[in-house]
């Protein structure tokens, strides 16, 4: 079969459209024929050389897929071949086949193409097991969403306003009226306003780190909870523990990929009890920016690091239409 490798750590032009050898199946997993993949930052990292799979995981970049289950593993029996699924996995997604364990396999939404369905399992698995799980946003709460306009940003919008929270993003001015659309109460231009200023949060989704981190504590409500789940700002920064403590406040920080297989079933049952009919209702839908050929990796490599997607960026590998 073919994949997208990396020849060496580098710019996007790394990605080569390559023949590999056909991934073996464990006893747990599933054959998944690969119609589409989400594009997302660590595979970004990963081609720079910053963030490798987790062990036992294919070496080329890829944490989410859609297609139809091709082969079962002698211990599944909650799947069949020739179902429609999208899965998270560890590594291997831009491919033309790929294994995944059978408990972070999701079946595709009514509702949801199978393409698009491609830009869901990592974003709803971040956003739920954040925003749900661990910050416990309630109704009625305030939540503030760093970066509105990413696959991230734009789920977490959707899903904060599904919950009833009074949902404000941050993101470039030209997209703030596709994220009112999508339900933000309110969208701040980071590039002219200072949101610690104008907005008090009861829970912080946060991609930044450490160039966020003073603005953010600012921006917390009493009881407030940050969430960091990336570095775009940077890894080191100052924390005023007085500042945090008079607000009674928590600082959490969390990575999906390197969680371990039971923590990820875990969540992924989360997201197919709680989130998954919300999006059969429609009150959240996958916010698709572009659809690019495989084999053009590169490219959307390239729009993803200029940040001026709105939303998913999706990868086809090949036709939806069953053969």
């Amino acid at each position: 079969m073919h994949a997208i490798t990396i020849a060496e750590p580098g710019g996007p032009e790394a990605l080569r459209w390559t023949e590999v050898a056909e991934p073996e199946v464990a006893s747990d997993e599933v054959l998944i024929e690969v119609v589409a993949a989400g594009v997302n930052r660590a595979d970004a990292l990963q081609r720079q050389g910053a963030y490798p799979p987790p062990a036992g995981s294919p070496p080329y970049p890829g944490m989410e897929v859609s297609g139809r289950i091709v082969e079962l593993g002698d211990g599944v029996h909650t799947w069949r071949v020739g179902q429609e699924v999208c899965a998270l996995i560890g590594g291997g997604g831009y491919a033309e086949r790929v294994a995944a364990p059978a408990a972070q396999v999701l079946p595709v939404p009514k509702g949801v193409g199978l393409v698009d369905a491609a830009g869901l399992p990592e974003v709803a698995a971040t956003v739920f097991s954040n925003v749900v799980d661990l910050a416990r946003l309630k109704p009625g709460e305030t939540l503030l969403v760093h970066g509105g306009g990413s696959g991230i940003g734009t789920f977490a919008v959707q899903l904060g306003k599904a919950l009833g929270a009074h949902v404000v993003a941050t993101a470039r001015k030209g997209k703030h009226e596709r994220l009112l659309e999508l339900g933000a109460d309110r969208v701040i231009d980071y590039t002219a306003e200072d949101f610690a200023e104008t907005t008090n949060a009861d829970v912080i989704l946060d991609i930044m780190g450490a160039a966020y981190l003073k603005q953010n504590v600012k921006a917390l409500n009493d009881g407030g909870r940050l969430v960091v789940i990336g570095l775009q700002g940077g890894r080191k920064g100052e924390l005023d523990l007085g500042a945090l403590l008079a607000k009674r406040g928590t600082v959490a920080a969390t990575a999906l990929r390197s969680r371990t297989a039971a923590q990820k079933a875990a969540i992924l049952r989360g997201v197919r009890e709680e989130v998954w009919p919300l999006v059969e209702e429609g009150l959240i839908r996958p916010v698709i920016d572009r659809i690019v050929p495989i084999e053009n990796a590169a490219e959307a490599h390239r729009v993803l690091e200029s940040n001026e997607h709105f939303g998913k960026i999706i990868l086809q590998a090949k036709p939806t239409g069953k053969a």
